[in-house]
């Protein structure tokens, strides 16, 4: 099951735990949670039905009855976790939340890791909330979480370390790389413990990936905002891929240019490349005042995008683009070396949903070897394709050669 974040105005612990039970978690699963960790005497789960302007969901409090705000270092969270008899993915993955919490901490108060001191972080009820978080999308089935870009208000928040700005120096060392947007509310709305939890389990941050529509949870914030302070949950089954390929989500953004220099498109593809594109092509095109010119298409995960739109409006001279979502569709790949007269290759294989394999050696391996002994490049090649046939028998059972 996919479960996609849309963060309209923020997201915290709690509002994470509210989602997934408004999207059918049973509270028990969070109950368990707590029992598991040791803490039924000292953390109750409490859940509700509340408003936040027009919107209804779930708000899930956890109520502490001892001392909880009292500082931790890592290893003692991480060690409450490890001994717990979670799941060992649940445990996994908790533990790097708190592994990337106390890196952010530490970052931002010039301090070793292992040296970080949890306050409001390091409290019962964050590390349940980590936990439950954590726990509840692997009850639910989740295996893959994506999450809108990030809304950013202002303001001030008070903290362990006197008054801070909104959002927390913490929360933006854990958003680092990631998507964000600006939001016109003075209030937190993105604790360090939501951005911990969302940049860690998240896959990539943009458009709602192709699934079935199955689930729809919101979960409420603790206060009321101009704007209704709710996190919503998408939760659906991937798209049924044709038979033997694999289905991913990406962008694909476009641009006509018809007045910039040829000699520039090569630095444009370097730059492109650099930035995180998989793919870049030029499509010709006939244009306004019968000008010829050229589409320019960049294939890219949604967390590179913005970068993306950068360089292309900085290093082309083109006004404004074009940006998609598409599914793109692979067959099973894999990677094996094989020794040719001249040195190593790389080939890539690819299997067909009937059995058969494609096999293409590795171009600039091939152009590295043909270059440095002064053979024809075609030379290299065929000669990778006859050690991959004659050696890899393993890889090519079952099925013929294309």
């Amino acid at each position: 099951m996919f479960a996609y974040f849309d963060v309209f105005v923020g997201i915290s612990g709690d509002m994470i735990l509210g989602a997934l039970v408004d999207a059918g978690l049973s509270p028990g699963v969070l109950e368990e949670t707590v029992a598991a960790l040791g803490l039924t005497d000292e953390v109750q789960i409490r859940v509700q039905r509340v408003r936040r302007g027009g919107l209804e969901g779930t708000k899930v409090d956890v109520v502490t009855h001892t001392d909880a705000g009292a500082a931790r270092h890592l290893e003692e969270v991480l060690a409450l976790i490890r001994e717990s008899p979670l799941p060992p993915a649940v445990r996994e993955q908790a533990a790097q939340v708190f592994q990337r919490l106390a890196q952010a901490e530490a970052q931002v108060h010039g301090v070793p890791v292992e040296a970080v001191h949890f306050h409001e972080v390091g409290a019962l009820d964050a590390i349940v909330d980590i936990v439950g978080a954590v726990a509840g999308l692997h009850a639910l089935g989740v295996t893959r979480v994506l999450a809108s870009p990030i809304p950013l208000s202002r303001g001030y928040a008070r903290s362990a370390h006197g008054p801070l700005p909104v959002p927390a120096p913490a929360t933006l060392a854990l958003l680092s790389g990631v998507p964000v947007c600006g939001l016109d509310v003075e209030r937190e709305t993105v604790t360090p413990t939501g951005a911990a939890l969302i940049t860690t389990l998240a896959e990539g941050f943009g458009p709602v990936p192709a699934m079935v529509l199955q689930r729809i949870g919101y979960g409420a914030g603790t206060f009321d905002l101009p704007l209704p302070n709710m996190l919503r949950l998408l939760l659906g089954a991937p798209v049924d891929a044709p038979s033997g390929l694999h289905g991913e989500v990406l962008s694909l953004l476009s641009t006509n240019i018809d007045d910039m220099p040829g000699e520039w498109f090569g630095p444009l593809f370097d730059a492109l490349f650099a930035a995180g594109a998989l793919d870049v092509w030029l499509v010709p095109v006939q244009m306004k005042k019968n000008r010829p010119g050229v589409v320019v298409q960049v294939l890219a995960e949604p967390t590179a995008v913005p970068a993306l739109r950068q360089v292309l409006l900085r290093e082309t001279t083109t006004l404004g683009l074009r940006e998609e979502t598409v599914v793109r569709w692979c067959l099973p790949r894999e990677t094996c070396t094989v020794e040719t007269p001249w040195g190593t290759v790389r080939v890539k294989t690819a299997r067909l949903p009937d059995g058969s394999v494609k096999v293409a050696p590795e171009f600039e391996d091939c152009r590295r070897l043909a270059e440095a002994h002064r053979v024809p490049l075609r030379e290299v090649y065929l000669a990778a394709l006859r050690a991959f046939s004659d050696t890899d028998d393993e890889i090519m059972a079952g099925g013929s050669r294309l």
